[in-house]
């Protein structure tokens, strides 16, 4: 490269440069000794489900401990593999409607899938498929089926309530009608008897599950509240056939189990349309390698089929596959995606070449490492194993269902207590009683409340090109008391180019000419900003013409080239050029003046390359490479500081490519020099000073994103990035990021108030109950009511 990075900035430079060396010194990625199994587990949505696959995980013989996150929707199990095989674990956690998947086994399914980040094949895959069609058979029965029962209530029985309540002519028609000294009407109700438990049993079957699961882990859930509903009203309805009444709530159970299974549907299809927006996004794993054999033959392998010593050829534009050595030549690695430093940087042969960069000029012979691994590999088992220790915190709805299932439970069990010993009322009648306390009393809105509230919420994201994969993110997103940026890619654009020339004319051309035959970072910033202005011929034109001027004697044409580790040097005509930085030109016994000098230290700063030009012994320019500032980057971070957020900026790159943050008035502190698994290491210890979200784009940061409180990865990111972040921002609008904070609130504001009018339900059948009109038309006047409430609310814009 033409200069070395080097150094650590912050406000504090002493405390920076200490915390630096700390930084470095410890490494948080995981050594895997092939004991740990990480699975991906679909329908996993609450604290309480975490609960219940830990501790089903480890009754499993062989296992150690398991760690989930229903926030990732990942458990990690340690496990003795000779005791216990990772498909035997899959398979025990494949269970009461959750679907485990192994998260090593998502890329066999990335041609049915479709996805190229690993959650889009994961969430894409032929079993997760199979369960979205499943829900959505659920949803069409209850509501098919839903339609055709509730028909005869609308035509009948719901006027005849109406007219045991009001002496309406009109209405005359309708009383006595469902008296059960029809056989015609109980051979009707025995269908509804069967019909209703079909639609509680098959379509409500994810209620079910989620309320008997919060029974077994002791945590009540708005799950459990629906359920307590739907099966009381199915249970009353049973009794009082059989007692021959005729308020008969079978349309209660069926409205509220499709309902809610309705908008879990709903909520479901939100999150997989925003899934499907991640295939936009960059893959960074590499599947296939190509073997390159002595007598020059190759072969296309997979990359688990590689051995140790094994040499592959990497063409130019692929990803190495793994780690390894560079046997001959030399060539440019772009190795931002995994050191996350800007500067792309020139290999020769015998060194080291990692893993997942990119071969950016020339061609490369790697051979394969012992450990036959890519870094990459090695960055995503550490974000898997940060985000099953990511626990989820209980929703708000859940909060409330805890206190709601002991007060409504305790006030059925007393009133027909109080019904039996006080008034004398036969058992039948108190149990009755003490199920309609449960139908009028249980707000099993709630239920339908909080999918509704974040299926709208996520959609309201998604239209502004922010990827929000579950509610707890606008929770956190409130939280948030630290914002820690990377750099290069997230602040600053991670593209090269030429910011600012001060040349002659003339030798600016004759450089651009000589950077054509060059391998180091800036030459093609360089070529593309000065080669051709006229708009002749294009790039491939020029290195032809070029390659046909070598060893041509005369002026204009390129007689001699040499390629330095640290810039080139060469000869057009008569006349001697150089290009690089000052270290070059001190080698070469170049002379550079003190004007010279001065611009190269102004000219560092975000990440810029100050790169020093002369002919015939001394310099004569400088060229200013680098990559610019991201748009909305000032504004977004200002804003983020009138909120009282504490701003970070943390980078591989040197001190002085930090000195422009550093200057702005919002950053509290920058941390320069910092490797990759240092940045994880940070965002740890400044989770101890409050919630934090970072903010990156690449692979290298995917465990930081993962470390922290709350990831957010911009859409021109890689694809671990993205698996890593809560949330993908489709565009690389880094504005978006404020726009985040702005729907967090937004929404907060939004369940809440549905929260409230979920209540309503309660309000209308409780007074109903009070005065002895709670019947099946009430309720359903409730239902209607707080339906139409959160309907209404719900359609509001979050943001203007």
């Amino acid at each position: 490269m033409y200069t070395t990075l080097g150094a650590t900035g912050s406000h504090d430079d002493t405390q920076a440069a200490s915390e630096s060396e700390r930084i470095q010194e410890e490494d948080v990625l995981p050594d895997s000794d092939g004991s740990q199994t990480f699975l991906r587990i679909d329908g996993m949505y609450s604290a309480t489900c975490e609960a219940y696959l830990e501790s089903l995980a480890e009754t499993q013989s062989g296992v150690i401990s398991a760690e989930a996150s229903y926030v990732t929707e990942t458990i990690r199990i340690d496990h003795d593999p000779a005791t216990v095989s990772k498909e035997t674990l899959r398979d025990a956690l494949s269970t009461l409607g959750y679907t485990a998947y192994l998260r090593d086994d998502a890329s066999t399914e990335a041609d049915t899938a479709g996805g190229t980040t690993r959650r889009s094949r994961e969430m894409g895959g032929i079993r997760k498929r199979r369960d979205d069609q499943l829900l959505g058979m659920r949803y069409s029965v209850g509501f098919l089926f839903g339609a055709f029962l509730l028909v005869p209530y609308v035509a009948i029985l719901y006027p005849a309530q109406l007219a045991s309540i009001f002496d309406w002519q009109a209405l005359a028609i309708f009383e006595g009608a469902f008296r059960l000294d029809s056989q015609g009407a109980f051979v009707f109700l025995r269908l509804y008897f069967v019909m209703t438990g079909i639609i509680l049993v098959f379509t409500g079957l994810p209620v079910l599950r989620g309320a008997y699961i919060s029974l077994k882990m002791r945590r009540p859930n708005t799950d459990l509240l629906v359920a307590i509903t739907a099966v009381s009203a199915y249970l009353y309805s049973t009794a009082a056939v059989i007692l021959g009444q005729n308020d008969i709530f079978y349309d209660l159970a069926i409205v509220v189990t499709a309902a809610v299974t309705a908008m879990v549907f709903y909520e479901s299809s939100i999150k997989q349309r925003a899934l499907d927006r991640l295939t936009e996004l960059t893959i960074s794993q590499v599947e296939q390698a190509r073997t390159y054999d002595s007598d020059g033959t190759t072969q296309d392998v997979r990359v688990e089929d590689l051995e140790a010593g094994d040499v592959v050829l990497v063409r130019q534009g692929e990803r190495v596959p793994v780690d390894g050595e560079l046997v001959e030549d030399s060539c440019t690695v772009d190795e931002a995606i995994v050191t996350g430093e800007s500067l792309p940087v020139v290999k020769r042969a015998g060194d080291d070449v990692i893993g997942g960069s990119i071969v950016t000029d020339g061609a490369a012979l790697v051979r394969v490492g012992p450990d036959v691994t890519s870094s990459i590999d090695r960055i995503t088992t550490a974000v898997w194993d940060l985000q099953s220790a990511t626990h989820g915190v209980q929703r708000h709805a859940d909060q409330l269902a805890s206190y709601a299932v002991f007060l409504v439970v305790g006030a059925a069990v007393t009133v027909g207590s109080v019904g039996a010993l006080a008034f004398g009322m036969a058992p039948p009648d108190a149990a009755l009683l003490a199920l309609l306390v449960l139908l009028a009393g249980s707000p099993w809105a709630l239920g339908l409340a909080t999918p509704l509230s974040v299926a709208k919420s996520l959609s309201s994201a998604l239209r502004r090109g922010i990827i929000i994969f579950d509610e707890t993110v606008f929770e956190r997103l409130r939280d948030v008391d630290i914002v820690v940026f990377d750099k290069t890619g997230t602040l600053t654009t991670g593209e090269m180019e030429v910011i600012e020339a001060d040349a002659p004319p003339e030798l600016l051309d004759a450089v651009a000419e000589l950077e054509q035959w060059a391998s180091h970072p800036a030459a093609n910033a360089i070529v593309t900003a000065f080669a051709d202005k006229d708009g002749g011929d294009d790039t491939e034109d020029q290195l032809d013409s070029a390659d046909d001027a070598v060893g041509t004697e005369g002026v204009g044409q390129i007689r001699e080239f040499t390629n330095h580790r640290s810039g080139i040097e060469g000869v057009i005509g008569d006349t001697s050029y150089l290009v690089g930085n000052l270290d070059l030109f001190a080698e070469q016994g170049w002379t550079v003046d003190d004007d010279i000098r001065s611009r190269i230290a102004d000219a560092r700063g975000f990440g810029q390359l100050p790169v020093v030009i002369g002919r015939d012994g001394a310099a004569e320019g400088l060229i200013v490479v680098g990559d610019e500032p991201r748009d909305g980057w000032d504004d977004t971070v200002s804003r983020l500081g009138e909120r009282g957020t504490e701003v970070v900026v943390l980078t591989g790159d040197d001190e002085e490519a930090t000195d422009f943050f550093k200057r702005h008035d919002a950053v509290t502190h920058v941390f320069a020099t910092v490797p990759p698994e240092g940045k994880t290491v940070t965002i740890r210890r400044l989770k101890s000073d409050g919630q934090v979200a970072m903010v990156g784009d690449g692979t290298n940061d995917a465990p930081a994103l993962a470390a922290a409180d709350l990831g957010i990865s911009l859409g021109g990111g890689t694809a671990l990035a993205a698996d890593a972040a809560d949330i993908a921002i489709v565009d690389n609008d880094i504005r978006s990021v404020e726009t985040a904070f702005d729907l967090a609130g937004a929404a907060r504001r939004r369940v809440k108030q549905n929260n409230l009018l979920a209540f309503s339900y309660n309000g209308i059948a409780l007074a109903a109950l009070a005065v002895g009109f709670f019947n099946p038309l009430t309720a359903a006047a409730a239902v209607i009511a707080s339906g139409g409430l959160l309907a209404v609310n719900t359609r509001r814009k979050l943001l203007g």
